[in-house]
C-alpha cells in the first residue's frame, strides 16, 4: 500500500492508472510523481520501454556476475555505436538475458560513455525501424580484397568486357562530364548504366538494388547513389555535356565496328508525361493513339545493324524540321567520312530543309503526302512495272511502281517519285528521293526497313522503359535517352556473342542471361563472379571470354573471371 521502492512506485502508479482508472493528477498525489511523469510512464509502458525485471541493485553482493565471454561481446557491439537496447536484444537471440541496465553497467565499468542521443536516421533506421542504406563512397578495388558476398544484379558484370572495350573511363574523359564534391563522373555514368542494362523504371526502383554490394563494385562504390543523388547528377549535365557524351560514345562504337552508317532511319517519338505538364507541349502518342503532353525525342538508328546512332530531346514542335540538320551536324564531329543515306516519313521536315541536304550532297528517302489529286492522276497511269523486294519475312515482297520525275514547292530541283501499290496498304505510297541512280527494287527496300527504328523504340520503351515518365521527372529526359542507346549497344555487343541468339531484342536477352544473381568473391587482383546453374548457362560459357578484356570497367588492374554452374 505504501512502496517505498522506486521501481514498485512507478508500478504501483501505473497499476492504479490503467487498473484503477485514476487521473494522471490523482496518481502523481499519491505516489509523489507530478502528472507529466505519470503520462510519460503511460508511454513507456505501451511501447514497451519500461522494464520490472530487475529491481535496482542493493549493494554490490546482489549485482549480476557477468561473464568474460558476454563482456566481449558487449564490448564489440559498442565498438559499432549499438545501444544498451540494441545490444540486449542482440543478446536475447542468443538466449542470454540481460537486462539494460546491466549491460549499462558493465559498459561503464569497461569504460565506454554513455553514447550521445541520436536521431532515427543517424542511427540507421526510419520511423517504421527499416534500415537505411549507406552513403555510396567511392571504394579503390584492391582495397576490398578478401570480400565475399552474393548480388542480385551481378548479370550488368556481363557487360564488363564490352566497357571495358568502349574505354569508358576514355569516353568520360573526352565528354568532360563533371563530377561531384562526393562522387566522380566515371562512378556515376557506371551506376547509371547498372541501372539501365537492368531494366529499371527510370529510377523509383533504385532503392531495390541500395544494399546490393555486387552493383556497388561494379560502380567502383561500396553501394550505388541513391535516387536523389543520382537525379540532381543527371539534371546538373547541360546539353552541351550530354551532346559530348553522345558524341565520345558513338566515336568508341564506331571504332569497334558496331555500325557502318550507309543508311541512317529517322523517326520522333513522344515521351508522355503525367506530371506538370505546363513546361510541355502537346504531341502525338502513337502507343496511346491520341495527343498527349510529353517530351518529343529524335532517334536516329543505323538501318543495318538497329544500333541508335544519335538522340534529341525535350524538341519544341517550331524545332522540330530543323533536327535533321542538327544530325547532320553531329555525324559531321563524329564520322569524320561519307555522309549516309537518310530516311523518314513526309512529316518528319519540311521540303526546305531537304534543298538543304540535297545542296550538302547528302540522300534521302521520303514520303510525299498525298492529296486527292495526286490519286486521281494515279489512275491515269499505265506504264507499271512489277519489282522484288528481297525481304525474308515481307507478306507483299513484288508490288507494282511507277517512276517519274517531279518538283514540287519550297524544293530547289528536280525529285525522283516512285508510286508504290500492291504492298499490303490500301492506298498507293508515293516514294521520293534525290538519288537517281539507286535501281528501284533497292529504294523501296530500303523505305521498308525505316519501319525498324519504329521497331527499335518500341523495344527500348519495353526493355528500358522508356515511356515511364512518372509525375516527377526524375532524371533528365535527354540524359536518361542517352543512357538507353548506351544499353542498346551494350546489348547489341553481348548479344553477338550469344550463339544463336544474335538478333535477339534486349528484353528477351536480359530476361534469359541478365536477370541473374551470383556470388562474388574478390582476391588481391581479380574478382570472381559465380553464376548458379540455370538452362542456358551453356551459352555463356560458350562466349570466347579470353578474347575479351577481362577486367573492371574502372580498374584495369582488377581482373575479373565469369563462371558459370
Amino acid at each position: 500500500m505504501h512502496p517505498t521502492d522506486p521501481w514498485q512506485r512507478r508500478y504501483e502508479a501505473l497499476r492504479a492508472s490503467f487498473v484503477d482508472r485514476s487521473s494522471a493528477a490523482s496518481v502523481g498525489a499519491r505516489f509523489g510523481f507530478t502528472p507529466a511523469y505519470v503520462n510519460l510512464l503511460r508511454h513507456l509502458f505501451k511501447t514497451g520501454k519500461i522494464d520490472f525485471g530487475e529491481p535496482p541493485a542493493e549493494g554490490q553482493l546482489a549485482r549480476r556476475v557477468i561473464s568474460p565471454e558476454i563482456r566481449d561481446k558487449i564490448r564489440e557491439w559498442r565498438k559499432q555505436k549499438l545501444s544498451a537496447g540494441d545490444i540486449a536484444e542482440l543478446l536475447s537471440r542468443d538466449s542470454i538475458d540481460i537486462s539494460i541496465r546491466t549491460i549499462e553497467r558493465v559498459l561503464a565499468e569497461e569504460g565506454f560513455s554513455r553514447l550521445p542521443r541520436r536521431t532515427a536516421l543517424q542511427i540507421g533506421k526510419t520511423v517504421d525501424n527499416a534500415q537505411v542504406p549507406p552513403v555510396a563512397t567511392v571504394l579503390d578495388c584492391a582495397s576490398r580484397a578478401g570480400e565475399r558476398f552474393e548480388s542480385a544484379g551481378a548479370g550488368v558484370f556481363l557487360f564488363a568486357p564490352f566497357l571495358a572495350q568502349l574505354d569508358i573511363v576514355g569516353i568520360v574523359a573526352d565528354a568532360r562530364l563533371p563530377g561531384t564534391k562526393a562522387l566522380p563522373a566515371a562512378n556515376y555514368l557506371l551506376s547509371f548504366i547498372a541501372l539501365k542494362v537492368l531494366g529499371n523504371e527510370r529510377l523509383a526502383h533504385v532503392g531495390d538494388h541500395a544494399f546490393d554490394r555486387g552493383l556497388g563494385f561494379f560502380a567502383g562504390l561500396n553501394v550505388l547513389p541513391k535516387c536523389t543523388a543520382m537525379s540532381t547528377y543527371s539534371y546538373g549535365l547541360d546539353e552541351v555535356h550530354i551532346h559530348a557524351l553522345q558524341a565520345a560514345f558513338m566515336r568508341k562504337a564506331i571504332g569497334l565496328g558496331l555500325c557502318d552508317g550507309k543508311t541512317v532511319n529517322l523517326d520522333f517519338h513522344s515521351i508522355p508525361h503525367f506530371g506538370d505538364q505546363s513546361v510541355l507541349e502537346k504531341h502525338w502518342t502513337g502507343a496511346r493513339n491520341k495527343g498527349m503532353k510529353g517530351a518529343l525525342t529524335l532517334f536516329a538508328q543505323d538501318a543495318d545493324t538497329k544500333l541508335l546512332l544519335y538522340t534529341a530531346a525535350d524538341i519544341r514542335r517550331s524545332e522540330a524540321d530543323d533536327q535533321v540538320l542538327a544530325f547532320v551536324e553531329f555525324w559531321k564531329k563524329v564520322w569524320r567520312g561519307n555522309f549516309p543515306k537518310l530516311v523518314f516519313d513526309s512529316r518528319f521536315t519540311s521540303y526546305k530543309q531537304l534543298s538543304q541536304l540535297n545542296k550538302s550532297g547528302i540522300k534521302f528517302i521520303t514520303l510525299r503526302r498525298r492529296g486527292v489529286s495526286m490519286l486521281k492522276k494515279m489512275e491515269k497511269l499505265t506504264d507499271w512495272k512489277r519489282i522484288h523486294i528481297p525481304h525474308p519475312k515481307r507478306k507483299f515482297p513484288n508490288p507494282l511502281v511507277h517512276e517519274s520525275t517531279i518538283t514540287v514547292t519550297g524544293y530547289e530541283g528536280s525529285l525522283r517519285q516512285v508510286i508504290m501499290k500492291g504492298n499490303g496498304h490500301p492506298k498507293p505510297t508515293f516514294l521520293i528521293t534525290n538519288d537517281f541512280d539507286m535501281p528501284v527494287d533497292q529504294l523501296a527496300g530500303d523505305y521498308a526497313r525505316r519501319w525498324r527504328v519504329e521497331n527499335g523504340i518500341a523495344e527500348a520503351i519495353k526493355a528500358f522503359n522508356l515511356n515511364a515518365l512518372s509525375s516527377p521527372i526524375l532524371v533528365k529526359v535527354h540524359f536518361d535517352v542517352v543512357m538507353t542507346a548506351i544499353a542498346d549497344a551494350l546489348y547489341t555487343m553481348l548479344a553477338r556473342q550469344l550463339r544463336g541468339f544474335e538478333d535477339c531484342h534486349a528484353g528477351k536477352i536480359s530476361r534469359l542471361f541478365v536477370s541473374n544473381k551470383a556470388a562474388i568473391r574478390i582476391d588481391k587482383n581479380c574478382a570472381t563472379i559465380t553464376f548458379p546453374r540455370r538452362a542456358h548457362n551453356p551459352i555463356l560459357r560458350a562466349v570466347p571470354w579470353s578474347s575479351l578484356p577481362m577486367q573492371h570497367p574502372l580498374d584495369p588492374a582488377m581482373k575479373l573471371q565469369l563462371e558459370f554452374e
